[in-house]
């Protein structure tokens, strides 16, 4: 008998045309370290008298479907997840192509996604996915990830595979080795550390259905936060955030070979930090932004990915 390993595991997935609505090709296979994506439906334990100390049957409640998925940032398939977390890009270039994605749109694509474990066999379908959350860290060492946090109208689940034969793109997957910072269009340095979290708040459209699934997750105000650690070397930082002025931070990685992903915050706000000093090694500051609107640049964010990748 065969046991599911995640070693074997696959991932595939396609934009919709109609939401809720699996296509039937055009799927793509997406490099992934893990994922909780699934569906689950929980049981109510019955309130009822009068049958005696044991209880009676539970009765089932709402399916609920949505879950996450821990992405590398690479130069191709990211792309997809940066479409799905902002709409579509404006793509330019003859290959090289530049795609460069802008935050504020109201309509927001959904996907189908296909996770397999081929040895059961189980292919599962996830229809009606929405980008809820995208996040990620820059750090001097480790393996860089993003995660997605999706919101799913069901699943269905199948022996057999739904999404044919996906093509899958090349890896060219960046580190943080790759990575920069820049403040104001100048180098930011003493960071030792930072985080970024873009949400697109997603407001979830739960009807009577007989199904128990939901009729959609639509967008609301979106949330660019994040974290910056930095070595205090000096007052320059504290000094913005006393004076609440905005700043636009760049995060950046480019591999030798042309590719690179750059996410500018066009309007980054800080708050007024604690300096603590908590032994003789060095003093760190944190500061938790908040990005808003560039009443100039029109938007909170632009994410632009450059590859071999003509169209997503």
């Amino acid at each position: 008998m065969a046991r599911a390993q995640g070693a074997r595991a696959q991932m595939a997935l396609a934009f919709e045309t109609v939401y809720g609505t699996a296509p039937a090709s055009g799927y793509t296979r997406m490099p992934f370290a893990s994922t909780s994506l699934g569906a689950q439906q929980p049981l109510i334990a019955s309130e009822l008298l009068g049958y005696g100390r044991d209880p009676s049957a539970p009765v089932k409640d709402a399916v609920t479907a949505d879950g996450d998925v821990v992405v590398p940032l690479d130069a191709e398939a990211f792309g997809f997840w940066l479409k799905a977390a902002f709409g579509e890009p404006t793509t330019s270039g003859s290959g090289p192509w530049t795609h460069e994605f802008r935050s504020g749109s109201w309509t927001l694509p959904s996907l189908s996604i296909e996770t397999a474990m081929p040895e059961v066999p189980r292919f599962a379908m996830y229809s009606g996915c929405v980008l809820d959350q995208l996040s990620w860290q820059m750090q001097r060492s480790g393996l860089l990830t993003a995660t997605a946090k999706l919101v799913a109208q069901g699943e269905a689940v199948s022996t057999t595979s739904a999404a044919g034969l996906p093509e899958q793109p090349a890896l060219k997957r960046f580190g943080h080795f790759n990575g920069s910072i820049t403040r104001n269009g100048t180098a930011f340095g003493n960071v030792v550390s930072a985080e970024v979290t873009y949400s697109n708040n997603l407001d979830r459209i739960e009807t009577i259905r007989s199904d128990g699934r939901i009729d959609g997750a639509d967008p609301s105000i979106a949330a660019l936060t994040g974290r910056v650690e930095v070595r205090f070397a000096d007052q320059v930082l504290v000094n913005q955030a006393i004076a609440g002025d905005p700043c636009e931070l760049e995060f950046a990685y480019a591999l030798p070979s042309g590719e690179s992903f750059t996410f500018t915050v066009h309007a980054v706000y800080l708050p007024r930090p604690r300096i603590e000093i908590n032994g003789p090694q060095g003093v760190q500051a944190t500061f938790d932004w908040q990005a808003a609107r560039d009443t100039g640049v029109g938007r909170m964010c632009t994410a632009t990915l450059v590859n071999d990748v003509e169209d997503y």
